[in-house]
């Protein structure tokens, strides 16, 4: 299930993430790096994300109640939600913060081989931890391409886990540059550049998965391919001939509300227009599983009456 799947990705980034800020920190320490210092707060808070994310999958795993009849599932998005804000104002704005101090109040860089020896650690144990998320996400995109994916997964945590990790890459690669040039040129701003093109990328990856939670914070529906499906399986021909419209909703990444209205024949008493939608709803969970919730409305369906032919004016008179 992409659930378990998504845990999976989240243990192996935030074991990979604790390690990574330790590391950076300890670098920071010998170095005086700013990049070095962005880094290890992006790590820091790339681990308090998954630690969001975990509680987020946790809670939403609790059975509904009176006042949330339809249960927790949007707890997840929730806490994805959660999660880029703080990646926002945690990671991005204070590495834009420490590069612009960096910049304008530069300084040489102490014992360099700690920073340099720490990132290279850093990309492989990120590489490794991207690796996985990459593996749980094919499981789960289809054919769909990663932008598409990103765009149209239900469950949050795969593509969040995802954009963190390559988030996390692309950082490692420019302070790794930031280092490198301020060795190369003996001027201390380069690693301030390095820093502040660390924050943009954060914040950038930020905006982008608050774009995409919100999304599904206000409720999306099925997929096309689902919607499909649900509107065939309904239609049985006989006592159900039709679907008048048709309404769906997540109540989490794996459970679905269909709400619709049916036709069905004029003549069939209420007993068979009763099991027929029993059957509908039988056919609906058989061709969409995590269609959990489902209310059929029957109705008589009635064409609109056509309008009367237009009378011709009468010709003018010359």
């Amino acid at each position: 299930m992409s659930a378990e799947g998504g845990t999976r990705a989240i243990v192996a980034a935030l074991g990979a993430n604790v390690a990574i800020a330790a590391a950076k920190f300890v670098a920071f320490a010998f170095s005086g790096s700013s990049s070095m210092l962005a880094e290890g707060v992006h790590s820091l808070a790339d681990s308090g994300n998954q630690g969001l994310l975990l509680i987020g999958g946790k809670r939403a795993q609790r059975e509904a109640t009176e006042q949330h009849p339809f249960g927790y599932g949007r707890e997840r998005y929730v806490y994805s939600f959660l999660v880029s804000i703080v990646l926002f104002t945690v990671g991005g704005v204070f590495a834009l913060y420490e590069g612009y101090e960096k910049f304008h109040n530069p300084h040489e860089i102490d014992h360099w081989y700690w920073p340099v020896g720490v990132l290279v650690f850093a990309i492989c144990a990120e590489a490794f931890s991207f690796r996985t998320a990459i593996r749980e996400s094919n499981r789960t995109r289809g054919d769909l391409g990663w932008v598409a994916f990103v765009r149209r997964a239900k469950a949050p945590e795969l593509p969040v886990v995802l954009l963190e990790d390559l988030g996390a890459l692309t950082g490692l690669v420019l302070a790794l540059g930031g280092v490198g040039l301020a060795l190369a040129t003996d001027d201390g701003r380069w690693d301030g550049v390095g820093t502040m093109c660390i924050g943009v990328l954060l914040v950038t990856i930020a905006l982008v998965l608050a774009v995409e939670t919100k999304s599904l914070l206000l409720g999306e529906s099925a997929g096309a391919e689902e919607n499909r499906r649900i509107r065939e399986a309904m239609v049985d021909g006989d006592t159900v001939t039709r679907v008048i419209h048709m309404r769906t909703l997540h109540l989490g990444p794996e459970e679905l509300l269909v709400a619709a209205k049916i036709a069905v024949r004029h003549e069939d008493s209420a007993a068979v227009v009763a099991r027929a939608i029993d059957e509908a709803e039988k056919r609906i969970r058989a061709a969409v599983p995590i269609a959990r919730v489902i209310y059929l409305e029957p109705d008589i369906y009635r064409t609109a009456p056509s309008a009367p032919p237009q009378e011709k004016p009468p010709a003018a008179r010359s």
